[in-house]
């Protein structure tokens, strides 16, 4: 089998964490040609460790997309810079894998869709918690009508103490945003794509910057002390999703907040005939999903259970990350449709800018 000829823009952490180890898991189905990153050494490392003998070092993406050899390209660098990359990317024609969020607003991500349209390539965008067993479940049980009218729903991100102190996650001028757009975007995605509903009607939210410049905040966070002094973005926010056929869906995503349970790319949903929660984050030694619903006269329990851990990060595991690279790279090979749609990520971005704009703004925003 021919393999596919990867170009990676961006080697740090969730390249190296999520990206680089899921290729070589996969490794019958392409090879990593090219490796570009703006600090050089980083690209040079990469290649080292997982390239090819051949492999070429970028600092400029331009470069990467005019390599005629590369076929397909992983974004993997600050939100901000997702959408023009994309767009010369399409342009070179290049297969896209960007990693979540589309991009930190509406406009730049509807320049990446029409670039796309316009190439007639392949695009998908980074959400791999699709891919978890108990996620997978979920969806099932959902598209088979299981828990019946799915009409409220609650996607949860919430950390207690998780605010990253690496990279430029606190940068809002590269990234757009803190947790809302970072891993509100994960459960929210996990949440419409269960309820397989992407008709939005209005968006309103809050946006706190409460405990990002609070030294004392500091302490427990799971990796040491952040830079108070240049915290420029969110540390929670909350959201609420009105769709057009009534349901209802509440966002709560937070780095920092002061409350006892951390739930992170979780969902609940509440059915006519059913409900389902699903349970994972810093809270939990495993994640877990629940149904509830009534049975012989009975409140009934019923409960799916994998052993988890906070993903890519302290000891977490990976398999999901694996599972969406080979679907991926299969969905290019063989012609089909990556799991994860463009226009279905492209909703998730336009929601997540209306929360911030509500909240900028103080007003329940129309679709």
């Amino acid at each position: 089998m021919k393999k596919l000829k990867i170009g990676v823009i961006g080697c740090g952490g969730i390249a190296n964490q999520k990206h680089f180890p899921a290729f070589k898991a996969n490794e019958e189905l392409n090879e990593i040609v090219a490796f570009c990153d703006v600090i050089e050494e980083r690209a040079v490392q990469a290649a080292k460790d997982f390239g090819t003998e051949d492999a070429r070092i970028y600092t400029d993406y331009k470069e990467l997309l005019a390599d005629t050899e590369v076929e397909v390209v992983h974004i993997c660098t600050p939100n901000v810079s997702h959408s023009f990359i994309a767009v010369d990317a399409f342009k070179a024609k290049k297969h896209v894998y960007c990693e979540k969020p589309m991009s930190h607003n509406t406009e730049e991500a509807q320049k990446m869709i029409d670039a796309w349209k316009a190439s007639g390539m392949k695009f998908t965008v980074g959400y791999q918690n699709r891919f978890r067993e108990e996620v997978l479940n979920l969806h099932e049980a959902c598209s088979k009508g299981e828990l019946g009218d799915i009409y409220y729903g609650k996607a949860h991100a919430v950390r207690r103490r998780g605010v990253p102190t690496w990279g430029v996650f606190p940068d809002k001028s590269q990234q757009g945003g803190g947790p809302l757009i970072d891993i509100g975007t994960h459960a929210l995605d996990i949440t419409l794509w269960c309820m397989n509903n992407y008709d939005v009607d209005s968006v309103s939210g809050s946006v706190y910057y409460k405990l990002g410049h609070l030294p004392q905040a500091t302490e427990g966070n799971l990796f040491g002390p952040w830079d108070t002094k240049n915290f420029e973005v969110e540390d929670s926010a909350m959201g609420f999703i009105k769709m057009k056929d009534g349901a209802t869906i509440h966002l709560e995503a937070s780095w920092a907040l002061n409350m006892l349970e951390s739930r992170e790319a979780s969902t609940t949903l509440c059915g006519t005939l059913s409900g389902a929660e699903i349970h994972s984050g810093m809270s939990y030694d495993k994640n877990e999903l629940i149904y509830n619903r009534g049975r012989n006269g009975q409140l009934m329990e019923e409960s799916l259970s994998k052993i988890g851990g906070v993903a890519y990060f302290g000891g977490g595991g990976g398999a999901e990350g694996i599972a969406d690279n080979r679907q991926w790279l299969e969905a290019i090979i063989n012609d089909t449709e990556p799991l994860v749609k463009p226009e279905e990520a492209f909703v998730v971005t336009k929601i997540l800018d209306s929360i911030y704009r509500s909240a900028e703004e103080n007003k329940e925003l129309k679709f």
